[in-house]
């Protein structure tokens, strides 16, 4: 899947409103980058670990200006699975004001534009990847950035509890976020652990799912 150095593998590109972070509800354009190494158990973009097509940076950023919106999500699949991914954030945070970065944690964020919101998954054991989670990555991440816990039992919650108190993770970031595995943890269950654990979490659900029940490209 190896592509040009001129040319990212996309899946998709498609605008709708942000359903997770904390721009939640924000219209977006979202580019889907093919490939991911991780294989978690509740993957809901499994459809683009294989697949895509190659554009090049200068299309691609053409395309992506024509939805008339200044906030570009980077998503995958892994984005930082293709070694352009960096690039073409810098090229993004060049054209527009607010541009994200959407990735699993298990590959180095070192060397990423400083203008690029990180969104940072922290992969829970129920996911199967824990084991993937770069340590080193927790000391890259700035102020601005996030942290993503996706939960799927009371388990999960309890050792992601035990996780942000080793790394001080409520100091790292300004939203260390915690959201149900749809369809799996129910969200009052997860609600209800939040306001009892006493910590600062940050609790989310997935609008476009909520919107369009789990529609591919919305």
């Amino acid at each position: 899947m190896n592509a040009p150095e001129t040319q990212l593998r996309v899946h998709e590109v498609f605008y709708s409103l942000q359903g997770e972070s904390r721009s939640s509800g924000r219209p977006t354009v979202f580019i889907r980058l093919t490939g991911c190494p991780l294989r978690c158990r509740w993957c809901d973009t499994a459809y683009a670990f294989q697949g895509g097509t190659l554009i090049e940076l200068d299309a691609l950023i053409e395309q992506t200006a024509q939805y008339g919106t200044e906030w570009i999500c980077l998503t995958g699949g892994e984005p930082l699975a293709q070694p352009l991914c960096r690039t073409f954030l810098e090229r993004l945070c060049s054209q527009f004001k607010h541009v994200s970065l959407e990735t699993s944690g298990a590959l180095s964020i070192a060397d990423i534009d400083a203008r690029v919101s990180i969104v940072m998954d922290w992969k829970a054991p129920g996911s199967g990847e824990s084991n993937r989670n770069r340590i080193g990555n927790l000391e890259l991440l700035q102020p601005k950035d996030q942290l993503k816990f996706v939960l799927s039992s009371k388990a999960d919650f309890d050792w992601a509890c035990f996780e942000a108190d080793r790394y001080h993770l409520f100091d790292r970031v300004s939203d260390v976020l915690v959201s149900p595995v749809w369809g799996e943890l129910e969200p009052t269950d997860l609600a209800e652990w939040v306001l009892s654990s006493r910590r600062p979490w940050r609790m989310q659900l997935q609008l476009h799912k909520l919107l369009w029940n789990d529609t591919p490209g919305r």
